[in-house]
């Protein structure tokens, strides 16, 4: 290395003047570059953390799967979020509804967007989150819970409402499917000018497929989940309402 550092040496002081003003200017531009390239970052946020916008809402912002996701605080759903590219290389997080969750810009800024800020409310970051990943019940307990939102809709909607589950590959997709699905169900049954539409509704039924879905045709509600699509297979609350409220 040191015959090598010395080669170098005399090979530079033998070039013409004009040749070696322009390698001085090279080496300065790389160091340029290379300061530039040194400067420091945004801090790196952790995969799971707990932010709080401006207007008071507290969330989980949880980066560690495949899908970011999202759950506010006191609400039962978890959101998976669609990145898309926005002007001034910032990026739109949109939930399967089509509806813009979160804006994030190059820098590490966070606005969020809910129906208490629908023109959006800036979010910082206050400390580490619980992973919104579902667990995996068991027989035991997937049936207290099958049975309790059996009674929760049953009561909300005024008739026995069915509950029934089938599903082998993800329990804990479906048991997510669960939760979203009755709330939706529950917030349709309590609105004034939208439980009509429930008035004849007589089983939910979560089954697994090749492609995530909402139907209600006939007093029957189905949801499927897609298993290989993790928490995306899952349909949100806002789909399973669009899909019993007439368009």
């Amino acid at each position: 290395m040191a015959i090598a550092l010395a080669a170098a040496g005399l090979s530079v002081l033998a070039i013409p003047s004009d040749a070696a003003a322009q390698t001085r200017g090279n080496a300065q531009a790389e160091q340029g570059q290379s300061l530039r390239d040194r400067r420091p970052s945004s801090p790196a946020l952790p995969p799971v953390g707990r932010y709080v916008a401006d207007s008071g809402e507290g969330f989980i912002l949880d980066r560690s799967g495949r899908h970011p996701l999202v759950r506010f605080e006191r609400r039962d759903e978890t959101w998976v979020l669609r990145p898309s590219a926005a002007p001034r290389g910032d990026v739109i997080y949109r939930n399967d509804a089509g509806d813009q969750v979160l804006r994030v810009t190059p820098n590490g800024g966070i606005t969020v967007y809910t129906p208490r800020s629908p023109g959006g409310s800036p979010a910082s970051f206050s400390g580490a989150g619980q992973s919104l990943t579902p667990p995996t019940l068991g027989p035991r307990l997937l049936f207290q819970l099958m049975a309790q939102r059996s009674y929760m809709v049953s009561q909300v909607v005024g008739r026995l409402v069915e509950v029934n589950l089938d599903g082998d590959q993800s329990e804990a997709l479906c048991v997510e499917a669960l939760v979203v699905t009755t709330e939706a169900v529950i917030r349709i049954a309590r609105s004034p000018t939208a439980r009509q539409y429930v008035s004849d509704l007589r089983s939910i039924s979560i089954i697994e497929g090749d492609r995530a879905g909402v139907t209600y045709a006939r007093g029957r509600l189905v949801v499927t989940v897609d298993p290989s699509e993790g928490m995306a297979g899952r349909p949100s609350s806002a789909r399973v309402i669009r899909a019993v409220l007439p368009r």
